[in-house]
């Protein structure tokens, strides 16, 4: 498993967000490094973002969320496009960042 992973939950539907675009950017200075991309699957959730052995260094890192395609596809006006998690790791620990989510807000917390 990954380092970081994610998992999207629909509370609008209580199903799981399949099919969102996430994508992984390290902080450096002022400018944000793509490093990861991936899709949630079934289960709304995405566990292969980094290589199973990748070493993370300190620091900022974010999760861009793509939202507005998953809603657009669902017929479902939302407020938010997209939805931008940042966090910082500072050991060599798994970071599960779970996004909680519906056309007109979201709620995140650190996973387990």
């Amino acid at each position: 498993m990954s380092r970081i992973t994610t998992h999207i939950l629909d509370t609008s539907a209580g199903l799981p967000a399949q099919g969102v675009a996430v994508h992984l950017f390290r902080q450096q200075e002022e400018d944000w490094t793509a490093i990861a991309s991936g899709h949630t699957n079934q289960d709304g959730r995405v566990t292969d973002l980094l290589q199973k052995k990748e070493i993370l260094t300190a620091g900022v890192y974010k999760l861009r969320f793509e939202t507005q395609p998953y809603f657009d596809t669902r017929g479902i006006n939302s407020f938010y496009p997209f939805v931008e998690v940042v966090f910082f790791i500072n050991d060599q620990q798994h970071y599960h960042v779970p996004l909680l989510l519906n056309p007109f807000g979201y709620s995140t917390y650190r996973g387990t």
